[in-house]
């Protein structure tokens, strides 16, 4: 049955699920273009690519805060309120950026060692890892451009940027690593200048929109939400670090399989995400005009899509299970280890999509505390459960069933919350 939320839904999350499925797509074609050079490059990437994806996610609240607070001020009618906060994300984004820039080439080498990195692996990831951060406040910036056009309906601007910039990234790998036989620095090459147009190019559509000077008592809204929306990331992709650091320990044919699975994983969930940002942005901006029956109907539907979607994935993940982790490597010992895990891998998906469309809409409707101490609560499930893996010797197998057990607490809690009206308030940001 058809309800008159589906053509805004299907309107913001089309072109947001290509603009999510690009962030991934980064590193998909890293794996599979490293994955063909040998195990030792490929266990080197899941390394450097873990700790990258961990720095930047853990910075989304410039994304995901923003874009609440922009679809609040949208929804209320205040434009130039909206194109200021934008702004002042946008100078908080290249900040960080710089600063995650530092700590990273001052301190490469003992955060691969803290994942398990040594010999010929480490060397790879610590190269691999001082390369790619020098696009780390590109891609940061990038992010907080991408938050305010979110929050005020424009999802196809960002859409455009990124495929353009993944296109780039792309070519350049396949130049840099077969064509000039860079190998491994030639993939982190290829995307650090993919990222200097993609970042060129979001600072070109905030100018116009009004770029507002530096102001750090406007930016106290962004960090106080974003804060809360740190704590949550930092839980949950401290998480998946600490099972990437368990499987570096455990072998790297093991490491091997999870990359490709949990990248695929990542991939498959952001896509799912699309619908959790038409979430953020219809919920924030009907709350911030004050409909709060209109904002819960609207959540529910996307609820129903999301179940729906990852139900969906997870039957095409279970027919093509012994075909999809051999486009990624040729080791039969990678290959077989992955098999040991594809099915927990398809059989989460529905509950995935359940777990992240209540995720947007409650940092849509600003419930960003509440996440943050359900997050938690997730991840002290999760850890004990990794930990035990190595001390018992359940290998890669174990970590999985942790990642089972933290996305089912992620999706009881979601739920009890949503359950209830306190997350359902009125009002735009004062």
């Amino acid at each position: 049955m058809r309800s008159k939320y589906d053509r805004e839904i299907l309107l913001l999350a089309l072109p947001a699920l290509g603009a999510l499925a690009s962030e991934p797509l980064y590193v998909l074609v890293d794996t599979a273009i490293v994955g063909h050079l040998g195990t030792s490059q490929l266990a080197s990437l899941a390394i450097a690519a873990t700790v990258m994806s961990t720095a930047f996610t853990i910075f989304n609240f410039l994304t995901y805060g923003t874009t609440a607070q922009v679809a609040r001020l949208h929804g209320a009618g205040r434009e130039h309120d909206a194109a200021a906060l934008g702004s002042q994300a946008l100078w908080l984004g290249l900040g960080i950026g710089v600063l995650l820039l530092v700590l990273i080439e001052l301190f490469a080498p003992a955060i691969v060692s803290l994942m398990g990195g040594e010999g010929e692996v480490k060397d790879g990831a610590v190269l691999y890892l001082r390369i790619s951060a020098l696009g780390a406040p590109l891609f940061i910036l990038a992010s907080a451009s991408q938050g305010y056009l979110r929050g005020v309906g424009d999802l196809r601007t960002p859409l455009l940027i990124l495929v353009a910039a993944h296109t780039v990234n792309v070519g350049l790998e396949l130049l840099f690593v077969y064509g000039f036989d860079w190998g491994l620095k030639g993939s982190a090459w290829g995307t650090v200048i993919a990222q200097v147009g993609m970042a060129a190019a979001f600072f070109a559509v905030q100018y116009r929109a009004g770029l507002e000077r530096p102001h750090p008592d406007k930016m106290r809204p962004l960090m106080r939400i974003g804060s809360e929306i740190a704590v949550r990331t930092t839980a949950l992709t401290g998480s998946f670090l600490l099972g990437s650091a368990v499987l570096a320990r455990i072998g790297a044919a093991s490491l091997g399989a999870h990359q490709i699975a949990f990248q695929l994983w990542v991939f498959l969930a952001l896509i799912l995400d699309a619908i959790a940002i038409a979430g953020q942005v219809m919920v924030g901006r009907m709350l911030g005009a004050g409909a709060a029956r209109e904002a819960r109907a609207a959540a529910v539907r996307m609820i129903g899509w999301s179940v729906a979607i990852g139900a969906l994935f997870g039957v095409v993940l279970l027919a093509l299970g012994d075909f999809v982790p051999e486009l990624f490597t040729n080791d039969p010992a990678v290959v077989a280890k992955a098999d040991e895990i594809w099915p927990l891998f398809a059989l989460m998906m529905p509950f995935n999509g359940a777990v992240f469309a209540l995720d947007g809409i409650l940092i849509g409707a600003g419930d960003t505390r509440y996440l943050m101490w359900g997050m938690i609560a997730a991840a002290a499930v999760y850890i004990p459960i990794v930990l035990l893996t190595l001390h018992n010797d359940w290998g890669i197998i174990g970590v999985w069933w942790g990642l089972v057990a933290l996305i089912a607490v992620r999706l009881v809690t979601c739920g009890i919350r949503f359950a209830g009206s306190r997350w359902a308030l009125t009002g735009a940001p004062a």
